[in-house]
């Protein structure tokens, strides 16, 4: 990065500025001076000025009064009166602030950015029998698109043709695939795990599942607070008791530093600063944990709640299914001779079905645990569906046995 993309860089100019401000106020401090000149002046200077002229160009086009105006107040006065040192260390800690929430923006917006990346930038569509990759932001409705395994789907929409598993973790934070086959909708941004499908793409752009998320993170804007809405509203009035509390002061004691001194505190640092800083850095955070907030006024109110209530099981899980327990039945006959008896009472028809069952059932009723753990593991190993790779997991750190050999392994998606 050369020199001129650093100053085109905010935070890192900023960043700069405080370094080159910091050691213009400890020389002050220490009464290092360089002729006549109060090295207090380059904090003032670097940090100072962009303070006041972000403060005037509100106040003059919109005639947005907030924090800023005061902070401008007390920094030309601590001028006027000579104190130097106070001016600059008032740029200095309020920069630091700046920094902190832009830095804290800056960690929100890459947490979208992640999002947004999710969705490929190509999509592979099909017209007049031919397949054609294109960008993914010209894919038409009712567009073909066919996805290979392993591959992102691009946009919304519905099977076409095929049968696959996706994984749909980054929507619902469920770590199990999701088996799908014709006329079931899949969503930009999920991931094709087995079968190669043909979807017609039914959503696009901002209507897309994806998009909709993104925009339900950046929506989550600090400002939204219930608490920063109030430092706002009552931003005019504070300058305004500010500076009457100043001048009763003046008039009263008639020191002037007093008058500046209150103009300092007056200023709402802890609202204005602390607050967005804090609900972007939680929002941020949160979103690099899947866990998407739509306003600051919603994190604000999780301090009053005690209990919570999830709408489903398998939702809070670690995301990695572990095999706990090997059951084999070894008494099926006799399962299915009691489910005979109740099906020939409700006449249901199935008896024949059920007594076929029990020829098959007869020749594979006596396993061990040990046996049908190798069994399935051996099976399983040929699989890459998570429940399979927990079997086979539990199998490797388990049992000291090799796989028996699988011949003619089939994987049937959507069959269990």
């Amino acid at each position: 990065m050369n020199f001129k993309e650093l100053l085109s860089n905010e935070e890192k100019r900023t960043s700069i500025f405080l370094g080159i401000s910091l050691i213009g106020l400890l020389m002050s401090f220490f009464n290092i001076k360089v002729g006549q000149f109060d090295s207090a002046w380059i904090a003032i200077i670097l940090c100072g000025l962009p303070i006041i002229k972000d403060a005037v160009v509100a106040l003059v086009t919109n005639f947005d009064i907030k924090a800023d105006v005061l902070v401008a107040m007390a920094l030309i006065s601590s001028v006027i009166i000579g104190q130097i040192f106070a001016a600059g260390e008032i740029a200095f800690i309020m920069t630091i602030g700046a920094l902190l929430e832009e830095h804290t923006v800056t960690k929100t917006r890459a947490g979208v950015e992640r999002l947004i990346n999710l969705t490929p930038r190509t999509a592979r569509v099909i017209s007049n029998g031919e397949t054609k990759v294109i960008d993914a932001k010209d894919v038409k409705i009712s567009n073909l698109i066919q996805v290979l395994p392993g591959e992102t789907i691009p946009v919304d929409g519905e099977i076409y043709n095929g049968e696959t598993s996706v994984d749909q973790s980054v929507m619902t934070g469920e770590p199990i695939p999701v088996d799908k086959t014709v006329g079931d909708d899949v969503f930009s941004g999920t991931v094709n795990q087995f079968g190669s499908i043909i979807m017609k793409a039914t959503k696009l752009g901002k209507d897309s599942s994806l998009q909709r998320m993104v925009a339900l993170v950046e929506s989550a804007d600090a400002g939204k607070a219930k608490i920063v809405r109030l430092t706002d509203k009552w931003a005019t009035w504070i300058v305004i008791i500010a500076l009457t509390s100043a001048i009763i002061t003046y008039f009263v004691t008639g020191e002037i530093i007093r008058s500046v001194t209150i103009l300092v505190v007056f200023c709402p640092c802890a609202l204005v600063l602390a607050t967005p800083t804090a609900i972007m850095a939680a929002t941020g955070n949160l979103t690099k944990y899947g866990i998407l907030i739509k306003e600051g006024y919603a994190l604000e109110r999780l301090s009053g709640i005690n209990k919570i209530i999830f709408d489903k099981t398998g939702t809070l899980t670690h995301g990695r299914p572990e095999l706990t327990d090997i059951i084999p039945y070894n008494n099926l006959n006799n399962i299915i001779n009691e489910r005979i008896e109740i099906n020939e009472s409700n006449n249901t028809g199935d008896v024949t079905r059920i007594t076929n069952s029990i020829k098959i059932m007869e020749l594979n009723t006596d396993y061990s645990k040990e046996n049908l753990i190798q069994i399935v593991a051996s099976l399983e190993s040929k699989s890459e569906h998570p429940l399979g790779k927990a079997i086979v997991k539990h199998f490797k750190d388990n049992e000291n046995r090799e796989f028996i050999e699988v011949e003619n392994f089939e994987m049937i998606i959507g069959r269990g």
